[in-house]
């Protein structure tokens, strides 16, 4: 889905033992921190919800732009977000993929308390790959991709985000935000030129026509791939060099709630994402909540990363609980 690049192998020993640390000493741990969650009042977030919604889009099949089955994803978007009490715009545009191929894109936005100067963005990309290019079996590799996590399962946690603001709205104004296209990088079996800016086409075109002119946002917090069993998630790279006070807020916010050891305090690798676009483009400071599994064999971002077996199988209610818990309290306690 994107590049990570890993800083050197002797980091990449060290986090394993961090990680191996942080595994024996998880039940100790998960006692002290789930005391402090009783302190921070925040609405529950219901895993069950947030699966169904990635289960819903799933059903659809595989969402590559052009698509029928992506076409129907994207109304469903728009109308799951209207019933949660969004004012929603649907920015339609069109992207030309790494190979000139013209990709008919669609960005969702849904807005609450829009009059609001002071808001915050929640971003997650809801396309899928149209290649299994990681897939262990060669024959699967111009395959396209299911996407329960790569794909669903950021948007299903914003989803059950939006439901819970249409009653409990927080101070600052929020903007959920769907990018469309940002899976269409060239495969690794593309023989031609592999660039940056293949990947996140709708956070690019975002970036540079925002669906409100001249918007802004305090902060972003993009989620991507965060529904993997075991998943872990270090601070990743772009997200400290652009946004490192907003990276320590998010993870600071984790720890307080009981999930520091899913939310490691340490440097992950970086990645091509669609938070660097906004970052560079959109000058608003976004950190990215991707899972970093140094330990893994075939990827750093789970056994499941651009493979056939990105099915709701492999999805962790308690991983989307998590990560969804975590964004509830730093919008929550944004004043």
């Amino acid at each position: 889905m994107k590049t990570l690049g890993i800083k050197t192998s002797a980091l990449l020993l060290l986090f394993s033992l961090v990680a191996c640390g942080n595994t024996k000493k998880k039940n100790k741990t998960a006692k002290v921190e789930e005391t402090k969650k009783e302190s921070i009042n925040i609405p529950q977030f219901n895993a069950d919800s947030a699966y169904t919604y990635i289960a819903d889009q799933v059903n659809f099949g595989p969402r590559v732009p052009n698509s029928e089955e992506h076409k129907k994803c994207a109304d469903y978007l728009v109308k799951q977000l209207e019933r949660f009490g969004a004012e929603v715009i649907r920015q339609d545009f069109e992207a030309i993929g790494y190979d000139g191929t013209v990709l008919n894109a669609s960005n969702i936005i849904g807005s609450y308390n829009p009059e609001s100067k002071r808001r915050i963005a929640l971003f997650s990309h809801w396309d899928t790959r149209p290649w299994a290019d990681n897939d262990p079996n060669p024959k699967n590799h111009k395959t396209p991709v299911l996407g329960a996590n790569d794909g669903a399962s950021g948007v299903g946690v914003l989803l059950e985000i939006a439901r819970i603001i249409e009653n409990n709205q927080p101070e600052l104004g929020i903007d959920i935000i769907l990018f469309d296209v940002e899976d269409y990088g060239a495969p690794q079996f593309y023989k031609g030129p592999h660039r940056d800016e293949q990947w996140g086409l709708g956070s690019q075109y975002w970036s540079r026509i925002p669906h409100t002119p001249n918007y802004n946002a305090r902060f972003g917090i993009l989620l991507d791939m965060v529904g993997g069993k075991n998943a872990t998630f270090y601070k990743e790279g772009y997200s400290l060099h652009y946004a490192k006070d907003i990276t320590n807020k998010v993870w600071n916010q984790a720890k307080a709630i009981g999930y520091g050891p899913m939310f490691v305090d340490q440097e992950g690798g970086t990645v091509i994402d669609d938070h660097l676009f906004i970052n560079r483009i959109a000058n608003i400071k976004t950190v990215d909540i991707i899972p970093f599994q140094p330990e893994n064999e075939q990827s750093s971002f789970g056994s499941t990363w651009h493979t056939l077996d990105d099915t709701l199988e492999n999805i962790d209610k308690k991983t989307l609980k998590a990560v969804g818990e975590t964004v509830l309290a730093v919008i929550y306690n944004e004043h």
